[in-house]
């Protein structure tokens, strides 16, 4: 399987991406589709898994539908114990990505869903005990979260202290940001090897949104042997990762402390074994991915030598609306590292376009090769990119939801037109110098002004 999927090489595979076009979603949000020239490009709902539409005639043809779905989604998933580094991105992804290959898809899903629980299971009632914390045990989490036949084990929490950074925000207990699980023993007969998944919710307090969008690179420093200045990354992201709470009455291990210690306990438990370590996040939360895959293949403990295997374990990171984390001097070390990043995006979501939405990778120099000097200091996106495109005028804020990222991936459709609208920024423009032809004016007015507000209060 792996070597059929892989036949054909794409030029610069780190940096490919894909556009999924989609028809609008009925629930939660519409979509207004990106529009491509090439229908070739897109994935036939025919070659996917996913679930069947309504039953047009009688519930006979919707048990009917169901089955077919449910047989084909199992031929899918018995690929995956033989394809499962194709599917990590052994290879970067090549010609997996467009079309989506319909594993590839249903892996997406799966980790989408399994980050999906960390909001599920996060108790944001100011009344109750476990306020900012998860709402049940280890045992139960991911069965009360809906995953009761995910096949992963709980092993730990995962806590995030207050950041550091020097800005007036609220102080109070440690929030709960995710969990490590691994893959039960029945599991890993589906998947091919035992995998470690650590999962990270994203923002949904303020102070995270200060932490989030900060606007100042730093050196990340995380091995101490070997500092490397030119690794830099966002001050904020790191400072969320590396601070603790030493003083306080529990004295909370930092974030990182706490992923480190848990990782190297599973990797050395289960040496015998294939093992992968795959990371996914959503917004915020792939940040942190992000920067624990680094951390991880940085001080190598996925390495042979020191993880007491006999293979290197690769290390993946799913990204769901994440923003950029560090500048092309990180991007540039995450690849020599042999780090892969799947990078889900929508090209309406404006937090994957933060920070560095003027000084990114794509204002370092000109196209013969010469760079500017402050190239080290803009930021750059890591890893193969799968774009979606969805948006509803009224909600805006939509754009970033994690449901509605994995309900598009779970409904694709092929859709067309016979004119190109181009992405949001474009249409709002369009709005101000004259309108776009055909839509209500005032839905697209009130769009635009919804967006601002949504920018306003990630940096207010």
């Amino acid at each position: 399987m792996a070597s059929s999927l892989l036949s054909c090489s794409m030029p610069n595979p780190i940096m490919s991406s894909a556009t999924f076009v989609t028809d609008p979603i009925p629930h939660p949000c519409n979509s207004l589709p990106l529009l491509k020239s090439n229908p070739s490009t897109t994935t036939p709902l025919s070659q996917t898994y996913l679930q069947s539409g309504p039953a047009p005639d009688s519930v006979n043809y919707a048990a009917k539908s169901r089955t077919r779905t449910i047989t084909s989604a199992k031929s899918v998933v018995s690929k995956l114990a033989s394809a499962w580094r194709d599917i990590q991105g052994l290879n970067n992804w090549e010609n997996l990505v467009e079309p989506l290959d319909p594993l590839l898809r249903h892996e997406i899903i799966r980790y989408g869903e399994l980050v999906a629980a960390c909001y599920k299971a996060f108790d944001l009632d100011p009344s109750s005990k476990r306020y900012l914390n998860c709402k049940y045990g280890k045992r139960s989490m991911l069965r009360e979260a809906g995953l009761a036949d995910s096949g992963y084990e709980v092993t730990k929490y995962i806590y995030a202290a207050a950041p550091d950074i020097n800005i007036p925000i609220q102080t109070g207990a440690a929030r709960w940001i995710g969990y490590v699980g691994v893959a039960s023993d029945r599991e890993v007969k589906t998947l091919g090897r035992r995998d470690i998944v650590i999962t990270f919710r994203g923002t949904v307090t303020n102070p995270e949104w200060l932490a989030n969008l900060m606007s100042s690179l730093t050196p990340a420093r995380l091995d101490p042997h070997d500092p490397r200045p030119n690794v830099k990354v966002e001050a904020g992201f790191l400072s969320l990762y590396t601070s603790n709470e030493s003083g306080s009455r529990f004295g909370l291990e930092s974030c990182r402390e706490q992923l480190l210690s848990e990782v190297s306990r599973l990797v050395h438990k289960h040496k015998d074994e294939e093992i992968s370590i795959t990371l996914a996040g959503h917004s915020m939360g792939s940040s942190l991915a992000l920067l624990l895959a680094y951390d991880i293949a940085e001080l190598g403990l996925n390495k042979p030598s020191n993880n007491g295997s006999e293979k290197e374990i690769p290390v993946t990171v799913f990204s769901f609306g994440g923003p950029r984390v560090g500048n092309s001097g990180f991007k540039k070390r995450c690849e020599e590292l042999g780090v892969k990043v799947l990078r889900v995006v929508n090209v309406n979501d404006p937090i994957t376009k933060l920070p560095g939405v003027v000084f990114n990778e794509n204002f370092r120099g000109f196209g013969g090769g010469f760079e500017f000097p402050w190239s080290c200091s803009c930021y750059a996106h890591v890893g193969v990119e799968l774009m979606l495109d969805f948006f509803k005028m009224h909600n805006p804020s939509c754009v970033h939801d994690l449901e509605n990222y994995i309900g598009l991936l779970k409904c694709p459709k092929s859709w067309h037109r016979d004119h190109e609208l181009g992405n949001l920024m474009e249409r709002a423009k369009g709005l101000f110098f004259g309108g776009v032809q055909g839509l209500d004016h005032l839905h697209w007015r009130n769009a635009a002004i919804n967006m601002v507000n949504l920018f306003q209060s990630q940096w207010t």
